[in-house]
């Protein structure tokens, strides 16, 4: 499955110079947060593929004007294909905003979850806004990871971890590696092939 990962900035290829071409191929758009609604209706109707999302820490407007035609999954785990994959948007408290939450906050989002994960045999990607503390995160307040996904990321096992919150124009790696994960930063745009279980 080829999987379009968006994140934090739209990009004018995907939006002001649209072309089919651009997304053909692509079975799923994940958006990892801080995009504007309209750019995520954009892609869902003129790709016609399906876009699922989390919020970054600049979406409050999302509860007043969702990305119309896209799926949130947030504190949920779907089956895409035999992709199983689990949003946990938001970043770490910086400002007091709706989607910003403390480790103890994000901790508790994890446990909620461990029944869903264990039901559905296991967890592909995770889905955050946030990466993790120590991988792909930056030196700032802001843009400081969560460490409340090491230890998910030791049990689960995900064959990927897709964030945002951090822009490519920071220096950040595209990808960064923690044990059998791949982590991904997919700020602006890019293209991961994931093989679903039921594949192998």
């Amino acid at each position: 499955m080829n999987i379009l990962l968006i994140s934090d900035v739209e990009d004018p290829a995907l939006w002001d110079y649209f072309q089919k071409d651009r997304v053909k191929g692509y079975d799923l758009i994940l958006s990892a947060g801080d995009l504007k609604a309209e750019y995520l209706s954009f892609l869902v109707t003129m790709a016609n593929i399906p876009v699922l999302y989390v919020h970054g820490n600049h979406n409050d407007s999302y509860d007043r004007f969702p990305p119309e035609g896209c799926e949130c999954i947030e504190d949920r785990i779907v089956n895409v294909n035999g992709v199983r994959i689990l949003g946990l948007g938001g970043s770490a408290v910086y400002s007091g905003g709706k989607y910003q939450y403390t480790e103890r906050q994000m901790k508790r989002r994890i446990a909620r979850l461990k029944g869903k994960v264990r039901r559905m045999g296991g967890v592909d990607i995770v889905l955050t806004h946030c990466p993790p503390k120590g991988i792909g995160d930056a030196d700032d307040y802001a843009h400081r990871g969560f460490e409340a996904f090491l230890p998910m990321l030791d049990k689960w096992k995900p064959k990927a971890l897709v964030h945002g919150h951090v822009h490519m124009t920071y220096g950040i790696s595209r990808e960064l590696r923690y044990g059998d994960t791949r982590i991904i930063n997919a700020s602006g745009r890019y293209v991961l092939e994931m093989e679903p279980e039921s594949a192998k």
